[in-house]
C-alpha cells in the first residue's frame, strides 16, 4: 500500500529536532562536495535481449460462458445517484491529546494550524515545512558522518529523541532505528549530493524540481516506427470473454487478536501487544476494524471461500502484492518469508487449477521498501533473500522460462494465450521510499529497457499485452524521472498495452494515460484495485474483470469490472460477514465501453457533475461509512490522481480541471495557490520544524 511519509524520512525529521534542541549547526551541503567515500556503481551489463522469452500459452481457458453485469440506462444511474447521502460521521481531527513535548515546542505547536497539518500529512500532500525539516536531517546527519560519527552514535542519538520527542513509543522508536540506521548511514556515505537534491528525490514537488545527474536519465528506443493511432472499437457484444480476480494488498496479520487494543497509538494496533483496552469501544472487531489494524486470517479465508463459492468460473487471478502486516518496526526477513509461504499456500489451496499472475509490492521486504538494485550484492545487503524465494513459491503458477528476471529483479513476462501476454514488474524500482535509490536511480535492474525489449517483440508478434504491479507509475510515490520514462514506453506502444493493473493505494481508482504531445487524447488506462485489508477507514474489497477473450475480433480490452466489498461494521455488529457487489463499471457511470477515451469523457463528467463525482467518491472508498465529506479541494485531488498516469506533474495534466471546479467551488483557489500553499504559518523556521516533526511520524507511519 501507500506509505505516505517514509520511515526514512521520520529519521531525518528527527534528527533536525535533534539539530534545535541541541542547538547543533545544519550543514546543508552542495553538489560540489566530496565523496566521502569513492564509490561508483558498476555498470550493468545484463543483456536482456539473450534472455529466452516465454513463447508457449501458459494456460487453457475453461470455456466458461461469463455473464457480463447488466448495463444502465441513464434513468437507472440518476435514480441511484439521488439515493446518496453524504456521510458526516468521520471524526477528522482530535486536538485534546496532550503532547509531552518540551515547552517551546508545545508553545509552537499551539500557535500553527495542526488541522492543516494533519490533512496534508494524511493525504500527502507535503508542504515546504515538511521539505525544510527532511532537509535538516538530511544536512545533520551527512554532517555527522563527514565529522567521523560512527553508525552506532548516530542511531543511538536519533533513538533518544524518538523517544524524548514522544514522536512514538520505546519499542517502535527502537524498531526503526534499528531496522534503518545501517541503510541510512550505508546510503549517506556513498553520495556526493546535498539535502536538496535528497528532499527533492524523497517528498517530490514540494521540495522543487532540483536537478540531479543521478536522476536525469532516458531509455532508448529501438529505430522502429510507432504505428499510427486509431481510435479503439468497442469490443463486440456478447463475445467470449475471460472472468479474472484482482486481490491487492491483503496484509495479513497473523497476530491479529478480537478485542485486543485498537487505539493503541503506534502505526499498527489490535494485537496482544498493543496495550491495555481502555473502553469497550477500544476493543477490535472480530472480522476487521477500521482503525489502524490489519487483517485477520479468519476474513481473509472467508473472503476466499466467498470467491471461490460464488466466481466458480475464474479464468486467472492478478495477485498486486503487499503481503505483510503494517509492523514494519517489528519485522524481520524469516517472518516475512513466513507470510510469503503461507499465503502462497492458501491461494494454490483454494483456487487449484487457476493460473495466478503475481507481482511484488514494497511490504514484502525488511525493512519496508528497501529493494536494492543488482549491483549491491553483499549479503548483509543483497535482496537475494527474497527474489530467489520469490522464484521458488512462485514457479507453481509460472513457466520455468521466467525464473532468471524474477531471481534478478521480480519481473517476468509470460505469454497467456496465443496473442496475449502478461507482463509483470517490480514498481519498487520507482518508488521514491527506496532510499538505495538515491545512489543511482537509473533504470535500476535495466527493467524498463527490458519493458521496452518485450513490448517491441509483442508488436512484431501481434500481441496485446496487459501490465501488472503494485505502485500505480502515477502515485507520488513512483519517482518523477521514472513514472516519465514508463509514461514515454505506454505512449509509444499504445497499440500493444491494452489495460494496466496495480494496488497499493488500498482506494477503488483509476489513472488515464495521455499522448505527451496532446494531453487530450486518451492513450490508455490503468486500473488500481481496492485492498483486502481495511487499514485504514475502509470496508474490505477485490475486483472481478471482464476481458475481451478468444475471438476473431478481440481486442484484450477489459470488457466490463465489479468492484465486491464487505461492510465490516455490520460483519462486526451482526457477526457474519457478507460479501457483495458494490458496482459493475459500466452499468454504475453509464459507459459504452471501458476505453481510454470513455474513462475520459467520465472524468469530465465528475468535473462538471458534482452528483457523478460523489457516485465515484462512494466507490473509492468502497462505501465506507468512515469516508466523511469531500470538499472541493478534496475533488481537485481526487480527479486530478485520475487524469495522471505520470507522477508529479500535476500542473501540466490537471490545470484546466481547477477552473472548471472552480467556476462553482464556494471558495475558488486557484491549482498553483492548492499545490504550492503549504501550511499557514506565520512564525520562523525554527518554529516550524518541531512541528512537523511530532506530527508526520506520530500519525502516518507505515502505513502501506
Amino acid at each position: 500500500m501507500i506509505i505516505r511519509i517514509s520511515w526514512l524520512l521520520q529519521i531525518l525529521i528527527a534528527v533536525a529536532i535533534v539539530a534545535l534542541v541541541s542547538g547543533s549547526p545544519i550543514f546543508f551541503r552542495t553538489r560540489d562536495n566530496k565523496a566521502l567515500i569513492k564509490w561508483n556503481p558498476p555498470v550493468d551489463e545484463w543483456n536482456w535481449t539473450i534472455t529466452p522469452r516465454n513463447e508457449e500459452p501458459s494456460f487453457v481457458p475453461s470455456n466458461f460462458t461469463h455473464k457480463l453485469p447488466p448495463s444502465a440506462n441513464e434513468t437507472e444511474l440518476i435514480a441511484h445517484m439521488a439515493a446518496l447521502k453524504r456521510n458526516y460521521s468521520r471524526l477528522l481531527w482530535d486536538n485534546d491529546k496532550s503532547t509531552n513535548l518540551p515547552l517551546f515546542v508545545e508553545k509552537a505547536l499551539k500557535l500553527l494550524n495542526l488541522k492543516q497539518v494533519y490533512y496534508e500529512v494524511e493525504h500527502s500532500v507535503m508542504s515546504k515545512v515538511s521539505c525544510t525539516a527532511c532537509k535538516a536531517g538530511a544536512g545533520l546527519l551527512q554532517h555527522y558522518i563527514k565529522t567521523g560519527k560512527s553508525k552506532e552514535e548516530i542511531t543511538k542519538m536519533i533513538y533518544q529523541f524518538c523517544v524524548s520527542l514522544n514522536i512514538q513509543s520505546t519499542r517502535v522508536c527502537e524498531g526503526v532505528t534499528r531496522l534503518f540506521g545501517s541503510e541510512v548511514v550505508y546510503v549517506l556515505k556513498r553520495i556526493t549530493i546535498g539535502p536538496n537534491e535528497i528532499c527533492s528525490f524523497v517528498i517530490g514537488d514540494a521540495c522543487g524540481d532540483v536537478y540531479n545527474p543521478y536522476h536525469e536519465w532516458e531509455v532508448s528506443f529501438p529505430p522502429v516506427p510507432k504505428p499510427p493511432p486509431r481510435l479503439l472499437d468497442i469490443p463486440v457484444d456478447k463475445a467470449p470473454t475471460f472472468k479474472v480476480l484482482q486481490i491487492s494488498d491483503t496484509h495479513f496479520d497473523p497476530y491479529y487478536a478480537e478485542g485486543a487494543n485498537a487505539e493503541c497509538n503506534e502505526p499498527l494496533c489490535c494485537r496482544a501487544s498493543s496495550g491495555p483496552v481502555l473502553t469497550p469501544a477500544s476493543g477490535a472487531g472480530r472480522w476487521g476494524d477500521y482503525r489502524k489494524c490489519d487483517t485477520p486470517k479468519r476474513t481473509i479465508d472467508h473472503m476466499l471461500k466467498h470467491i471461490a463459492d460464488t466466481h466458480t468460473d475464474i479464468d486467472y487471478i492478478l495477485w498486486t502484492g503487499d503481503l505483510p502486516p503494517h509492523d514494519v518496526w517489528n519485522q524481520t526477513k524469516e517472518e516475512n518469508l513466513k507470510v510469503l509461504q503461507e499465503t502462497v499456500a492458501q491461494m494454490s489451496d483454494m483456487f487449484p487449477g487457476v493460473p495466478i499472475f503475481p507481482a511484488l509490492g514494497n511490504h514484502e521486504s525488511s525493512p519496508v521498501n528497501s529493494f536494492p538494485p543488482p549491483y549491491i550484492s553483499s549479503p548483509d545487503s543483497s535482496i537475494a533473500w527474497l527474489y530467489n524465494e520469490l522464484d521458488a513459491q512462485w514457479r507453481r503458477w509460472l513457466p520455468a522460462g521466467v525464473s532468471y528476471t524474477v531471481r534478478r529483479g521480480a519481473f517476468y513476462s509470460v505469454l497467456v494465450r496465443p496473442g496475449f501476454r502478461i507482463i509483470s514488474l517490480n514498481m519498487n524500482y520507482c518508488n521514491n521510499k527506496n532510499w538505495w535509490l538515491l545512489m543511482n536511480s537509473t533504470d535500476p535492474a535495466t527493467e524498463l529497457q527490458w519493458l521496452i525489449y518485450e513490448l517491441q517483440s509483442a508488436e512484431f508478434s501481434g500481441e496485446k499485452v496487459h501490465i501488472i504491479g503494485h505502485i500505480p507509475p502515477g502515485h507520488s510515490d513512483c519517482l518523477k524521472v521514472w513514472s516519465r520514462n514508463y509514461y514515454a514506453i505506454v505512449n509509444r506502444y499504445e497499440s500493444t498495452i491494452t489495460a494496466q493493473f496495480f494496488g497499493h493505494t488500498h482506494f477503488d481508482e483509476f489513472e488515464v494515460f495521455y499522448d505527451p504531445s496532446d494531453l487530450g487524447r486518451a492513450t490508455n488506462i490503468a486500473y488500481v484495485g481496492p485492498s483486502v485489508s481495511p487499514y485504514y477507514d475502509l470496508n474490505l474489497g477485490y475486483r472481478i474483470y471482464y476481458v475481451d477473450g478468444d475471438h476473431d475480433a478481440t481486442t484484450r480490452q477489459v470488457v466490463d469490472h465489479e468492484t465486491w466489498i464487505m461492510n465490516l461494521k455490520e460483519a462486526n455488529q451482526f457477526g457474519y460477514p457478507i460479501w457483495y457487489k458494490l458496482y459493475s463499471a459500466r452499468s454504475a457511470y453509464s459507459m459504452p465501453a471501458l476505453r481510454p477515451q470513455d474513462w475520459d469523457k467520465f472524468i469530465d463528467e465528475m468535473t462538471a457533475q458534482e452528483t457523478v463525482f460523489n457516485l465515484y467518491h462512494k466507490h473509492y472508498w468502497k462505501n465506507s461509512p468512515r469516508r466523511g465529506i469531500c470538499d472541493g479541494e478534496c475533488r481537485k485531488r481526487l480527479i486530478c490522481d485520475a487524469r495522471s498516469g505520470r507522477s508529479h506533474d500535476r500542473r501540466a495534466l490537471c490545470g484546466h480541471i481547477e477552473a472548471r471546479i472552480d467556476g462553482t467551488a464556494p471558495a475558488p483557489q486557484t491549482w498553483r495557490a492548492w499545490f504550492y500553499n503549504g501550511l499557514s504559518v506565520s512564525m520562523s523556521m525554527i518554529m516550524q520544524l518541531p512541528q512537523v516533526a511530532y506530527q508526520i511520524p506520530k500519525f502516518v507511519l507505515g502505513l502501506g
